[in-house]
Formats: C-alpha cells, sequence, structure tokens
C-alpha cells in the first residue's frame, strides 16, 4: 500500500464532494487534533483510500470506489469538517 499525505486526494474529493476538503480544517474524534485534511495520511490502493490522522493513527476517512462508477465516504473519525461559504 503506498502512502501519500491529504493532499492526494484533492481532486477525488472535489469530484464526490464538489469542493477541495483538503484545504478544510478538521477534527480527530479520537484525539482531538485539529488540522488541514491535507496534512492527514492516506493510504491508497486499487480499492481507494484510507486516511488517518497524523498524531493518533485513528481512521478520518474512507473514500472507495466501485468499477461500475459507485462510490463511497465514510468520515468516522471525524467529529468537525470546516466549510467554507463564498
Amino acid at each position: 500500500m503506498t502512502t501519500f499525505d491529504g493532499n492526494a486526494l484533492a481532486g477525488r474529493l472535489d469530484d464526490l464532494l464538489g469542493w477541495d476538503a483538503t484545504a478544510s480544517e478538521v477534527r480527530c474524534t479520537h484525539c482531538g487534533l485539529r488540522g488541514l485534511l491535507a496534512t492527514a495520511a492516506v493510504y491508497a490502493s486499487a480499492m481507494g483510500a484510507v486516511v488517518r490522522c497524523r498524531s493518533c493513527d485513528a481512521v478520518l476517512l474512507t473514500v472507495v470506489d466501485a468499477p461500475d462508477g459507485r462510490s463511497w465516504l465514510g468520515m468516522p473519525g471525524l467529529s468537525a469538517v470546516e466549510l467554507r461559504r463564498g
């Protein structure tokens, strides 16, 4: 499995959410660490990606893509995501 920083998901999250979530501040549910999603650790494989907290290694976010075009986005370890308007 290959490891990247959160910036590796910028295009994929923009496709799924309509905005670049890597520039958003997030908070880890497990340890409380706050920081940009871009700084999280991303473990990528052919099946998708798992985003982990750099502090406690908890799973923050998962992205799974099916061959038929469906995608699943899970955020089990995020207690908050910053959303910027206008």
